[in-house]
């Protein structure tokens, strides 16, 4: 009599094979990235605590941007290599995500300047401001990291916004940041700094043509909010 194995009793790497990586859970994936577990512990179990140690509005996949080397080592079975390969993985999907945006890239259409930024910004517990530096065709010459603030706030110079833009002979200049808190709503200061930007470049014929903020998958664009 043939032996009828269910999905639910597979093991993820013949689950896999059978019915490919659609199939498999979050757990399951990771699973056989670890490759083994530990006495009493099988990778699945091994990876479901892995994923266990989301914090935050993080959860599944998305949590192994958050959880340090140092957390994963305290899992029993989880030892450097295991944990190493996990950020790899995380580092990977960032990459990923980012090299698939770019075929899309104009930085006169804000939303695919947004998917492009996102998986880099997004996962970044601290509020991070970048300067793009664009040509006369809007390409990108340069992009400079203006300040790394705390959760809730960072600051932006006016003053190194411009040396860096004439230090590159840039044309056109864009802003773009990240709110940890995952709501990419402008606070009045982020108006009136980037309004001050702006005022600063039209004097230089150096124009600002946005500024955008990131959250947790979404954006705002100040340009089309008419907050510029």
């Amino acid at each position: 009599m043939t032996e009828i194995i269910t999905e639910n009793a597979m093991l993820p790497y013949e689950k896999f094979r059978l019915l490919g990586p659609g199939a498999l859970t979050e757990a399951e994936l990771l699973a056989i990235i670890l490759r083994t577990g530990v006495r009493n512990c099988p990778a699945t179990e091994l990876a479901q605590k892995v994923l266990s140690l989301a914090k935050g509005k993080y959860r599944g996949l998305n949590s192994l941007h958050h959880i340090s080397l140092a957390e994963l080592m305290e899992i029993p079975g989880i030892g450097e290599v295991k944990a190493v390969k996990i950020k790899c993985l995380a580092e990977l999907a960032v990459r990923m995500a980012k090299e698939k945006a770019a075929a899309s890239l104009r930085f006169d259409f804000p939303e695919t300047v947004a998917d492009f930024y996102m998986e880099k910004l997004r996962h970044q517990e601290k509020e991070i401001i970048l300067l793009l530096l664009l040509d006369n065709k809007l390409n990108l010459i340069e992009e400079y990291m203006v300040s790394m603030g705390t959760a809730r706030a960072s600051l932006l110079s006016a003053r190194e916004v411009f040396i860096e833009a004439l230090k590159c002979r840039a044309c056109h200049l864009m802003l773009m940041h990240n709110h940890p808190s995952g709501d990419p709503h402008p606070s009045s200061q982020d108006i009136a700094i980037t309004r001050k930007i702006k005022e600063a470049g039209e004097l230089m014929d150096i124009p600002l043509i946005d500024h955008i903020i990131l959250g947790d998958n979404c954006y705002m664009s100040l340009k089309e909010e008419d907050l510029l």
